[in-house]
């Protein structure tokens, strides 16, 4: 390019006698007259130098980074909050930890991440770090108890919605009001659309139920009740997405994965013991779409789920009444054919798969007839009265 500049200088002349003659061509008659463009065209090399030198330095700087991570140096200063959600990887903290300024590049915490063996240790949860930390140092904070914000709420298996509203009402001083009109649209929480499907014919209900995943939570210091309830669903999404339920139980059960979650309500709700999780489950497919008379599904825990939601307690079958017991208002009526219109509670992982990988069997009653929980299951209702002698027997029922 700059071959192509004129910067003011001749061609040598040549001499008669072929000899070069050093000098300046006389321009327009006069001697000399190319100096004003000989200083322009040198201010312009200069220029065009200088630019050239920028280019190389920002092209260098850029290859730099290929070789040198961004990091800041030290402990940083400041304090600041940031939150990891539950199923960060290293690069989604990573991205985290940017955003808030804590550390320069994304590639300066995974390398000091990599490099600390106790990184694998890092929790989901709200930390107080500063900004402008080394990577290395950042690391080491998120180590530390001492920063983590420790707001943690354990949803307990089989609580009904209506019960975790209120225990994170009493953690967060949240209204139950407000949880209560967050759930009311569960697809807004991020339940999706194909969830609330069936295949047995019955009237499609849509409610958050089943969905509020029991687990310990972090709470973040400004939760909303949607933002609580959107992380719980996201969780059970995420857990049942691993466990590959809905594909399992429409291919396996023959069921829509709605019902299949009802069905794992039910035997956590009726299951006194973890080891009779997939037998329960097993009576109400039977009841509800098998050989049992009605076609019903005759468990006092649907009855208690409707007295607990217009606000009345709750009872053992022994303090049922017979009015109780067949309520042709209550939707979640026992006589009534089919399965209910909702699950009755949140239920747990392996009440999940109690549902989804059901024993073989063709039991159509159960009795719990130890202390510990357990049950016996009957195909007819004369092994079923043997059993029952034996709960008896035993100070059972």
């Amino acid at each position: 390019m700059i071959d192509d500049l004129d910067l003011g200088f001749d061609e040598p002349e040549r001499g008669e006698k072929g000899r070069h003659r050093r000098g300046f061509r006389k321009r327009n008659g006069k001697s000399g007259g190319g100096r004003g463009k000989t200083f322009l065209a040198l201010l312009m090399a200069l220029v065009l130098l200088g630019g050239i030198g920028g280019v190389a330095f920002y092209g260098f700087d850029r290859i730099q980074n290929y070789f040198v991570t961004p990091d800041y140096d030290g402990a940083g200063a400041g304090e600041i909050t940031v939150e990891i959600k539950n199923g960060a990887l290293l690069a989604d903290m990573a991205d985290a930890l940017v955003a808030a300024d804590v550390v320069k590049s994304q590639k300066a915490f995974i390398e000091a991440a990599e490099a600390n063996s106790r990184s694998k240790n890092i929790q989901p949860g709200t930390y107080k770090l500063r900004k402008q930390m080394s990577g290395a140092n950042a690391v080491t904070a998120m180590l530390d108890l001492k920063n983590k914000i420790v707001n943690g709420l354990t949803i307990p298996e089989g609580r009904t919605a209506k019960n975790i509203y209120k225990l994170l009402s009493e953690k967060t001083k949240i209204p139950v009001k407000e949880f209560e009109a967050a759930a009311k649209d569960p697809e807004a929480l991020g339940v999706p659309e194909w969830w609330f499907k069936r295949d047995d014919g019955k009237k499609i209900v849509k409610s958050v139920e089943g969905f509020l995943y029991p687990d310990t939570y972090e709470i973040p210091p400004k939760a909303t009740a949607e933002s609580i309830l959107k992380l719980m669903v996201d969780n059970f999404l995420s857990v049942s997405g691993e466990m590959k339920f809905a594909d399992r139980v429409q291919k396996e059960r023959k069921v829509s994965p709605y019902e299949a979650l009802i069905v794992a309500s039910l035997a956590q709700a009726e299951a006194g013991n973890k080891d009779d999780l997939g037998k329960v489950a097993r009576v109400a497919y039977n009841r509800a779409y098998g050989e049992f008379p009605c076609n019903c599904l005759e468990m006092d825990v649907t009855v208690n789920y409707y007295l607990e939601s217009i606000g009345k307690p709750t009872k053992s079958s022994k303090q049922m009444t017979a009015a109780e017991l067949d309520d042709p208002k209550n939707p979640y009526n026992r006589k009534l054919p089919g399965m209910i219109p909702t699950p009755i509670n949140n239920p747990g992982k392996q009440a999940l798969e109690g549902a989804m990988a059901t024993p073989t069997g063709k039991w159509l009653y159960f009795v719990a007839i130890d202390k510990q929980g357990h049950s016996a299951f009957a195909e007819t209702y004369e092994q079923h009265q043997r059993n029952e002698a034996k709960a008896r027997e035993a100070g059972i029922i």
